[in-house]
């Protein structure tokens, strides 16, 4: 369940209008080579669908040795937070095909959320399935996530406007993030809405939190599925949470189908 209700439409009002274009996209899309068509950034084969009976097993991460420095930090600064290692970043880029910095963001929410709520058990194939359905890993509208972690263009939906199967959510955020000052779009490498952005909003560096930048908005993805005290080894909480995100099961569907897929290549 939702914290709120109002989160619960929130998110589902905004979110499904991505997914719903992205998705009849994927229902066409076949393993490379398959066609002239060049697949998208992060595109892997996935396990029949009807072999898919729950979340995948938690996967691990390998957490730098160190915590990085923050160039100008001071005692006032917020405490780095954990990072996976660049070696198993390297190794698990080259084999799931998911863009390096897209699974720097994956999974070093896994590792953050590991400290802070540990009994979710979340673990990146989620978010990643989750990035991949969303935005191609932040490359849906033609850029890539750039060394600092934010998309070189912004990932922005469609108008909110009650229009294309939308609900009507005026505008929230002055558009700040989406641009557009009448009605609110998704936004970002895993489509919030700019209010539930507003809520859920996480920086990892301690900066204002950007829906645009991989490390704030999976670690934003994270703790929003994780709450209510969810275990997300759980079929039924793993659920439960993708469903908070887009109540469609094809949306589940498909989540499920690349987190498998990316737990399996990994």
């Amino acid at each position: 369940m939702c914290v709120t209700l109002v989160v619960c439409l929130l998110v589902t009002g905004g979110v499904i209008v991505l997914v719903n274009r992205v998705t009849s996209a994927f229902n066409e899309w076949s393993a490379s080579g398959a066609s002239g068509v060049e697949s998208p950034r992060g595109s892997i084969q996935t396990p029949p669908h009807d072999e898919l009976t729950g979340p995948p097993e938690r996967a691990e991460v390998t957490p730098a040795d160190e915590e990085p420095e923050r160039a100008g930090a001071d005692e006032r600064s917020a405490p780095a937070l954990p990072r996976p290692s660049a070696e198993w970043l390297d190794r698990v880029a080259e084999s799931t095909g998911i863009p390096r910095r897209a699974l720097e963001g994956y999974a070093g929410a896994q590792l953050v959320l590991a400290e802070e709520l540990p009994g979710c058990q979340l673990s990146w194939p989620t978010l990643a399935g989750i990035g991949y359905v969303e935005s191609h890993h932040g490359t849906f509208a033609g850029g890539e996530i750039g060394p600092d972690g934010a998309t070189t263009v912004d990932v922005i939906g469609i108008p909110l406007d009650g229009t294309n199967r939308t609900r009507a959510i005026p505008d929230t955020d002055g558009g700040r993030y989406d641009g557009d000052t009448e009605w609110d779009r998704a936004i970002g490498p895993m489509q919030f809405i700019p209010e539930t952005w507003a809520i859920w909003g996480a920086s990892v560096s301690g900066d204002d939190p950007d829906p645009h930048n991989i490390d704030d908005a999976a670690l934003a993805a994270g703790r929003y599925l994780c709450a209510d005290g969810r275990d997300l080894t759980s079929a039924l909480d793993w659920e439960s949470a993708i469903l908070t995100y887009n109540r469609s099961s094809a949306y589940v569907t498909d989540v499920l189908a690349y987190a498998h897929a990316y737990a399996d290549a990994a």
